[in-house]
C-alpha cells in the first residue's frame, strides 16, 4: 500500500514511522530548538520556530560534523521523528548528538568491515559492497543533499527549506528517486535513517535516548536484571520503568 493509500491519521503516526521502517510526511512538525540555533551559527536560519521543551543546545559541541553538515543533521532529524503527543523527537532525545559520537567510532569509519575492493554491483543479499564507510556515506550525502538544494531552491541549504520541501526531498531520497552527485540517495537515506532509530532507542550513555524517552514510550523495561515473570504476560503493560547501563531509573 503506497502512502497516497493511508489514512491521514494513520501516515502521521509516529509508530509508523518507528515500526515501519520508513519515512511519512508528517503535517505541520515544527523545526527544533535544536535546528534553529546550529542553522543560525552556520549561517543557514532554518525555517519555523523552535518547539517548547527543546534540551539546551549548548548542551553539546559536535566535533565530528562541520556546521553546515551539523545544521542538515539537526533539520533531517527533526523531520524524520518529530515531537508529538506520543512520545519525544530526535532532537529533543539528543540522537544529533549520538550521531555525532558515532561517527567517530571505527564502526563508522569502517575498521572492523573488509573495505577492500574490486567495488562491483551485486544482489542484495550480498550486503553493502561499495568504498565509503557509514561516516563517508553521512558526509558525501549530506554535502550532496545540501548541493542539490542549492541548485533547485535559490541557493537554499536544506536546513534552510521549509518543512514541507524537507520531507519531500527526503521521501524522494527514501525511494531513490532524488539524483545526488556522487553518491545513491537511497544509500545515503537508508543509513541515515538507521542511524537516527539507532540513537532513538540506544542506551542514553551513547548521547541519545535522552531520560531513556523511547523507552518509556515503547514499555520497554530496559536493563532490569529480572523481569522473568513478565514474558509470558500479553494483556498487561509492564509496570516499572526502564534501567540503563549505570543503573539510572527512567
Amino acid at each position: 500500500m503506497s502512502d497516497k493509500d493511508l489514512p491521514s491519521d494513520a501516515l502521521h503516526s509516529r509508530r509508523r514511522i518507528l515500526l515501519g521502517l520508513s519515512l511519512a510526511p508528517i503535517a505541520a512538525a515544527i523545526p527544533a530548538m535544536h535546528a534553529v540555533q546550529a542553522a543560525e551559527k552556520a549561517g543557514v536560519p532554518a525555517a519555523g520556530k523552535p518547539f517548547a521543551g527543546a534540551w539546551d543546545p549548548k548542551a553539546y559541541t559536535p566535533t565530528f560534523f562541520k556546521d553546515t553538515e551539523w545544521a542538515f543533521v539537526q533539520a533531517a532529524c527533526d523531520r524524520l521523528i518529530p515531537s508529538d503527543d506520543t512520545g519525544p523527537g530526535a532532537v529533543e532525545s539528543g540522537v544529533p548528538e549520538f550521531l555525532d559520537r558515532h561517527m567517530q567510532t571505527p564502526y563508522a569509519a569502517g575498521d572492523i568491515w573488509y573495505m577492500q575492493g574490486p567495488f562491483l554491483e551485486a544482489p542484495a543479499e550480498f550486503g553493502y559492497q561499495g568504498k565509503l564507510a557509514l561516516r563517508d556515506i553521512l558526509r558525501v550525502g549530506i554535502s550532496a543533499m545540501d548541493a542539490h538544494c542549492k541548485k533547485a531552491f535559490n541557493g537554499k541549504a536544506f536546513a534552510q527549506l521549509e518543512a514541507a520541501q524537507q520531507e519531500d526531498l527526503l521521501t524522494q531520497a527514501e525511494g531513490g528517486k532524488l539524483k545526488l552527485e556522487g553518491i545513491s540517495s537511497k544509500l545515503f537515506f537508508t543509513n541515515f535513517l538507521t542511524e537516527v532509530k539507532n540513537g532513538y532507542f540506544a542506551d542514553p550513555k551513547y548521547g541519545g535516548n535522552r531520560d531513556m524517552g523511547a523507552w518509556k514510550m515503547i514499555g520497554y523495561p530496559g536493563m532490569r536484571a529480572d523481569y522473568m515473570d513478565w514474558i509470558t504476560v500479553r494483556d498487561k503493560a509492564y509496570p516499572l520503568g526502564p534501567v540503563d547501563l549505570s543503573g539510572k531509573r527512567g
